[in-house]
């Protein structure tokens, strides 16, 4: 069974920069693709960034683009989100997901397992 958890959440001050980390318990990790999402409190559920099996294709939301950049490491089985420049509206539970597919999706629906996040803050 597949397994995520997530780690390296905390508060921040705005401007600030943050980097979370993803452990999975999956075999055959380097063939699942792997996605970051985060959920604030009373709104949905929204893509943030993807990363595919080899590290080289990667999808990120506009709202986080040149700010945040995702990077796994097969050998460690870990995916990582560093966050910077970090703003009070990316305040959120940010979770780690995984899929056994190619391609870098933002469809939350193409993701088989999820961990349970964890809590970034971002104070002004």
């Amino acid at each position: 069974q597949v397994q995520l958890v997530e780690s390296g959440g905390g508060l921040v001050q705005a401007g600030g920069s943050l980097r979370l980390s993803c452990a999975a318990s999956i075999r055959t990790f380097s063939r699942y693709t792997m996605g970051w999402f985060r959920q604030a409190p009373g709104k949905e559920r929204d893509f943030v960034a993807a990363i595919g099996w080899s590290g080289g294709s990667t999808s990120y939301a506009d709202s986080v683009k040149g700010r945040f950049t995702i990077s796994r490491d097969n050998a460690k089985n870990t995916v990582n989100l560093q966050m910077n420049s970090l703003k009070p509206e990316d305040t959120a539970v940010y979770y780690c997901a995984a899929r056994p597919g190619y391609s870098t999706t933002r469809t939350q629906g193409a993701y088989d397992y999820w961990g349970q996040g964890t809590q970034v803050t971002v104070s002004s």
